[in-house]
């Protein structure tokens, strides 16, 4: 039993004579109890005075006989553990590498049929089920790494030939970096079409921003007074500054485009998308300018009718004051009301320069093409006539207020 070849074809069977041979040392152990009780009885022979038995010689020749067999059997099955113990190391190690191969098979296979998503979530989701594997990759590698050095170890030993040991980490070595390049390629093409996808939900975004812009700056309201042009146009300032910090964000595109992955940014569908947003933004800020033009010729030309409404009001009362007084015959009531024609000479100077404002706000107005020009300038006309009529009026009764003087001169020369 214990000079026996039998070391096992596979770790099952070692592991079988493992435990047969733990059962025959134990049965050695036991025995070796029994044959030192007998030596020892048997030495006692050989040391008897008088009368002897056996000779002491053939007493003390067997004694060491047997205990030299003893020995040997000791020795061989010292011997035999050790063989079997090196081929459990053998055998554990081609089973540990079986393992790694098929593990290798089966991530191999796994990652022939992972495709890269088809939206942002999903390459998200297999993205982060990516990472999981190679903390599993990880983990694996440096089970292999203990293997392959349990493999040197058995290499070192010499006791088993290295061929088929040295092939089959060649072999797995080959496999394992086919796998780590596979998984390496397959990480890049997730790499790459997360950045596709976050380029083009991003580009959404814009183009959803983008429209919404347009709808806003393209409104045709313009309000109805002064105070609600005003909030108008301080809105459409605001949304202004937003378009314009979008530009920076659209001019990007084409160098984000570049970054992408030949097979993506190739894509005419991905360029035609960005030419879009392109356009797009331009329109938003061509519409932009204009709206702002437009809001503020609305609110120059409620100002201006506000204005308009304020000179005529002066207008309305001087023309009423003026067509109701009487020149008055007397000295005293003459330079009195002379007196009030110098305070309204004041007045028609600063209510003038105010007209000659809104005259040329209207011309302003209707060189720029404005689509309200026939309503301002039949409002400017009309302001213009009614100034007319007040200077008319206040040339008339300055020229009876002279004559009155005149005469009153004449009168007290006399």
């Amino acid at each position: 039993l214990l000079v026996s070849k039998d070391l096992g074809k596979h770790l099952l069977e070692v592991e079988d004579l493992l435990q047969k041979h733990g059962l025959l040392e134990a049965d050695i152990s036991a025995q070796t109890e029994r044959v030192q009780a007998l030596n020892a009885a048997a030495l006692k022979f050989s040391e008897l005075e008088g009368y002897q038995p056996c000779d002491p010689q053939i007493i003390c020749n067997r004694v060491n006989h047997v205990q030299t067999c003893l020995e040997e059997l000791e020795e061989l099955a010292a011997k035999r553990r050790k063989e079997l113990e090196d081929s459990r190391q053998l055998w554990t190690f081609f089973q540990e590498m079986e393992e790694a191969e098929a593990w290798i098979r089966e991530k191999e296979k796994i990652l022939a049929a992972k495709t890269c998503g088809r939206d942002l979530s999903s390459v998200m989701t297999l993205t982060n089920k990516h990472k999981t594997m190679l903390g599993e990759l990880g983990n694996r590698r440096a089970l292999l790494h203990q293997t392959m050095k349990k493999g040197e170890k058995i290499l070192a030993k010499k006791s088993f030939s290295s061929v088929g040991i040295q092939e089959k980490m060649r072999e797995v070595c080959l496999r394992w970096k086919k796998l780590e390049e596979i998984t390496g390629l397959h990480q890049q093409r997730l790499e790459d079409a997360l950045n596709f996808f976050q380029f083009s939900a991003e580009t959404d975004d814009l183009v959803a921003w983008l429209q919404d812009a347009y709808r806003i700056v393209s409104s045709d309201d313009f309000g109805h007074d002064d105070y609600s042009s005003q909030a108008l146009l301080r809105k459409h300032r605001a949304v202004v500054d937003e378009v314009e910090k979008h530009r920076a964000a659209v001019l990007s595109l084409r160098k984000q485009l570049a970054l992408l992955a030949p097979d993506h940014r190739q894509g005419v569908d991905v360029q035609i998308r960005v030419v879009e947003v392109e356009q797009l933004y331009g329109e938003v800020a061509e519409v932009a300018v204009l709206r702002t033009q437009w809001l503020q010729d609305a609110l120059a030309v409620y100002r201006m009718f506000s204005e308009v409404h304020a000179c005529e009001v002066w207008v309305d009362e001087k023309e009423q004051w003026l067509e109701k007084m009487e020149v008055p015959e007397e000295l005293d009531e003459v330079e009195v009301v002379q007196h009030r024609f110098e305070s309204l000479d004041q007045e028609m100077n600063s209510v003038m320069g105010r007209i000659l404002d809104v005259n040329q706000v209207v011309q302003q107005l209707v060189d720029g093409g404005h689509p309200s020009s026939d309503e301002v300038r039949s409002c400017q006309d009309h302001l213009n006539s009614r100034w007319n009529r007040v200077v008319e009026l206040v040339e008339n009764k300055k020229s009876q207020l002279s004559s009155v003087l005149k005469i009153q001169n004449f009168l007290l020369e006399c």
